[in-house]
């Protein structure tokens, strides 16, 4: 044999060997994300990560991870208690749900001798907003206090649920005597009452304000009269979280980067959103826009962990677990708090703020300031992508006559409760007329009144409110 030959075979059997060594020390990483999509405040730890593609970018891709082969997939769910299931049956690493599902999921990772871990919030209300208590649209109920004897659908378990007991016990109701109180999901719900199988509707994101806009409801209580935390967050396999923790890292700054591209474009995003859910995007900006329902806020302030402790104890005490759990087992920030300081941002400072997404820009249409922000009014029209902002509700329904006036058509209008600062359907609330001029808007009737009586004019609807602009 001569020599070149020789060498020639060998170096081929060494690049055979080196390619086949390569190939064995290759590995495929399975990354599997369950996700809530019509439970819109789940967005910026689901679908817009998922429909932006911010986590294939995040991803790492040098040093142990320089030869990984990528497999990421999703899954949407309707509700948490399926996503916890796959989770434990370890076909999910990540996904996202509300304060009484992570609670359940919790247990149930303990009872399978594992454990789960919350990693972030994504959004949430430290007095409740979010949840919320709804009649048939044409029912003479005004308030919570006229329910009594009457039939209440909720998802029992849900985060709605554990609001509606303590808004019962508010009353000084039993809650197995003094109402009747039927476990329904958002669609059976939403059905029964538009055949008037019940009375009232208590459930979680979107549900109550999807109802509303879609005119077959009207909301009497809101989640924030209850005085409960709720959120929703992100929460991974402890397993999978210790062995890649550089994955949940970049999970969290994907999350991250949605949250940013939402505060800047959220006309844009909640257009996004819609298309995906079929839930309208003007039910999305009144959660995503500024001043929103709830705040799209990651760190976990002292009001989310007291919301996982509540949880826990209700659940205990409808029988729904018998684990024992608090926040400080459930709840791992540290993985938040690299990505906090790898995307350059305070988290310290995150912890301290609770400010909402502020409205900026002056009043569309005088240029002036906008001043009080329980004053603001917002109107959204056909064909514009942007949502126009006014000082007041007078100036926005004042401004909403003359275009209409002119051709244009109403997307929507969204207020702001005076006394609380909810934000609010222009639709659905009550205004009053005279005092001041600005027709201040409340959620509760009740509260009109008051409003009214204590800085003079009368109480009326938006129909009165519309005409009155006019003048």
């Amino acid at each position: 044999m001569r020599p070149t030959s020789f060498l020639s075979r060998s170096l081929g059997l060494l690049l055979a060997a080196a390619s086949t060594a390569g190939l064995a020390a290759a590995e495929t990483i399975r990354v599997a994300i369950g996700t809530q999509d019509t439970t819109i405040n789940c967005a910026t730890g689901g679908l817009l990560i998922r429909e932006l593609k911010l986590l294939e970018k995040h991803l790492p891709k040098s040093g142990r991870y320089a030869d990984v082969t990528w497999d990421v997939q999703w899954k949407n769910f309707t509700s948490g208690p399926p996503l916890t299931n796959e989770m434990i049956a370890d076909k999910l690493d990540l996904g996202s749900m509300a304060d009484f599902p992570g609670s359940l999921n919790a247990a149930a990772f303990q009872k399978a001798g594992k454990r789960s871990v919350f990693l972030t919030v994504l959004s949430g209300s430290t007095t409740g907003s979010g949840n919320g208590l709804v009649v048939p649209v044409d029912s003479p109920v005004q308030s919570l206090a006229e329910l009594k004897g009457k039939q209440i659908s909720v998802p029992f378990g849900s985060t709605a649920h554990g609001m509606l007991l303590r808004a019962i016990a508010a009353q000084g109701w039993d809650p197995e005597k003094d109402v009747t109180l039927v476990s329904q999901s958002p669609e059976v719900g939403g059905s029964s009452m538009q055949a008037r199988k019940i009375d009232a509707h208590a459930n979680f994101v979107p549900f109550p304000e999807l109802f509303t806009y879609r005119g077959f409801a009207r909301k009497i209580f809101d989640g924030s009269q209850a005085k409960t935390p709720t959120f929703h967050g992100s929460l991974a396999s402890a397993a999978f979280a210790e062995r890649y923790p550089e994955v949940v890292g970049a999970f969290l700054a994907a999350a991250i980067e949605a949250d940013a591209l939402i505060r800047a474009e959220p006309e844009q995003y909640s257009e996004l959103i819609a298309k995906v859910t079929g839930i309208e995007a003007e039910v999305v900006y009144l959660f995503h826009g500024p001043l929103g329902i709830q705040t799209r806020d990651f760190t976990w302030k002292p009001e989310f962990r007291q919301a996982l402790n509540t949880a826990i104890a209700t659940l205990k005490l409808l029988k729904k677990t018998d684990v024992d759990l608090d926040d400080a087992r459930v709840v791992d920030d540290q993985y938040l708090r690299r990505a906090y300081a790898a995307s350059g941002l305070d988290y310290e400072a995150g912890l301290k703020n609770y400010a909402k997404l502020p409205i900026t820009g002056t009043d569309a249409g005088d240029g002036s300031a906008l001043a009080e922000p329980t004053l603001v009014a917002q109107v959204w029209l056909k064909g514009e992508p942007k949502v126009r902002h006014y000082a007041s509700p007078r100036r926005a329904l004042k401004a909403l006559r003359a275009e209409t006036a002119a051709g244009k058509t109403e997307r929507v209008v969204y207020v702001h409760d005076r006394k609380t600062g909810l934000k609010l359907f222009a639709q659905r609330v009550w205004y009053v007329l005279g005092g001041d001029g600005a027709l201040p808007a409340f959620l509760l009737k009740a509260e009109a009144e008051a409003w009214a009586a204590a800085h003079g004019g009368t109480v009326g609807d938006y129909a009165a409110a519309l005409a009155a602009a006019g003048t």
